[in-house]
C-alpha cells in the first residue's frame, strides 16, 4: 500500500518547490488536559498548511515515547507532514535504531537529527551513553544508513553553549551536511543579523545548506528570559527594553511579542531565509496573528 504523500514529502524539495516554508514545533504534554490543548493548537495551525510540523524531546532527552507517539498521531491523524525529532541523550546506538524503525512503521521520512542537551542540564558536561553516540553528525550518518530518510540538524546563529566561536558553530554545521544532512533548523533567534552572519560564513565555506531560522512569538517575559538563559540566546536590549515595559500586563505583553516577531519574520525574508520555524508552546493564537500580520490567512478548520 503506498504511503501518504503528505509523509513522504522531503522538507528540502518542499523547500526548493514551494517557496517560503512555514513550519511549527511543538512539545509532548505532561498529561490530558496538556494533551487536548497540544491538539487544539495542531488543529488550529492545520489550517494554516504549515509545510512541516514537529514534536520536540523533553530537557535531557525526557520525554521520549511521549514525542514518538504523539508525532505518530500526527503522522497517521492529520494532513501535516512530520520532522521527527532524535536526540543521542541517554540512548544507545540499538535504542535509536528502534526510535527510528518507530518512526518509519507510521511513515515518518523527515528526521531533525540532535546530539541533545547534557542530561544534568545546561552548563554540565556533555557525556554520551555508553553505547550510543558523541556528536549529531554521527547521529545524521546513522539516520541515513536506516533507510530512505531526509535528515535535518540544528544551527545555533548565537553560536553553542559549549562552542568557542561563531566559527566553529560554522564549521561544525558543515560537517553535519558532510554527514547527510539536507536543511537545518536554528536555535530560536531574535537577532536577524546573527542569522545572516551564521548563513554566510556556512555559504563561505561552500556549502549552499537550507538554514531555516527558529521563532518564538513571546507571551511572558520571564518565560522568554529563562530559555534564552538556559540556551545561551542573548535577548537584544532593544527587545528587551519593549518587554520590560509591559512585563505586568499579560494582554500588552501578547501583543509586544507579536510584533516583535512579525518585524523580525519580515526582516529575515528579506534577507532571503528560505522559511520561518515557530516555536509555538503548543498555544496557536499568537503564531495566527502572526501569520495575519504577514498576509498568510487560515484556511477551513480542518473536520477531525
Amino acid at each position: 500500500m503506498p504511503q501518504a504523500e503528505h509523509l513522504t514529502r522531503s522538507i528540502p524539495r518542499m523547500l526548493e518547490q514551494e517557496g517560503t516554508s512555514y513550519s511549527f514545533e511543538f512539545f509532548p504534554p505532561k498529561d490530558d488536559a496538556g494533551e487536548q490543548m497540544l491538539w487544539e493548537a495542531i488543529r488550529d495551525l492545520e489550517r494554516i498548511r504549515p509545510t512541516f510540523v514537529s514534536v520536540t524531546y523533553g530537557a535531557g532527552g525526557s520525554t521520549r515515547a511521549r514525542t514518538v507517539r504523539v508525532t505518530g498521531r500526527i503522522a497517521l491523524e492529520t494532513t501535516l507532514t512530520p520532522m521527527a525529532h532524535l536526540t543521542c541523550v541517554g540512548s544507545s546506538v540499538a535504542e535509536l535504531r528502534q526510535v527510528v524503525g518507530e518512526y518509519a512503521d507510521v511513515g515518518i521520512r523527515n528526521v531533525l537529527a540532535l546530539r541533545g542537551d547534557p542530561p544534568g542540564g545546561p552548563g554540565t558536561s556533555w557525556t554520551p551513553h555508553p553505547e550510543g553516540l558523541m556528536h549529531a553528525d554521527e547521529l545524521v550518518t546513522l539516520v541515513r544508513s536506516l533507510g530512505n530518510f531526509t535528515v535535518g540538524v540544528a544551527a545555533f546563529p548565537d553560536g553553542h553553549p559549549e562552542s568557542s566561536d561563531l566559527d566553529q558553530d560554522a564549521d561544525v554545521l558543515v560537517r553535519k551536511a558532510d554527514a547527510g544532512a539536507e536543511f537545518a533548523v536554528t536555535q530560536f533567534v531574535f537577532d536577524a543579523d546573527s542569522y545572516v552572519r551564521l548563513r554566510d560564513r556556512v555559504v563561505a565555506r561552500g556549502r549552499d545548506l537550507p538554514i531555516i531560522p527558529g521563532l518564538m512569538p513571546v507571551t511572558s517575559f520571564a518565560q522568554i528570559r529563562r530559555m534564552a538563559q538556559m540556551s545561551g540566546t542573548p535577548l537584544p536590549t532593544a527587545v528587551v527594553s519593549r518587554l520590560e515595559a509591559v512585563a505586568d500586563d499579560r494582554d500588552a505583553i501578547r501583543e509586544v511579542g507579536v510584533q516583535i516577531a512579525t518585524e523580525l519574520c519580515q526582516r529575515l525574508l528579506a534577507e532571503g531565509a528560505p522559511g520561518l520555524h515557530f516555536y509555538t508552546m503548543n498555544r496557536s493564537l499568537s503564531t495566527l496573528k502572526v501569520f495575519a500580520n504577514l498576509g498568510v490567512q487560515p484556511g477551513p478548520k480542518v473536520p477531525r
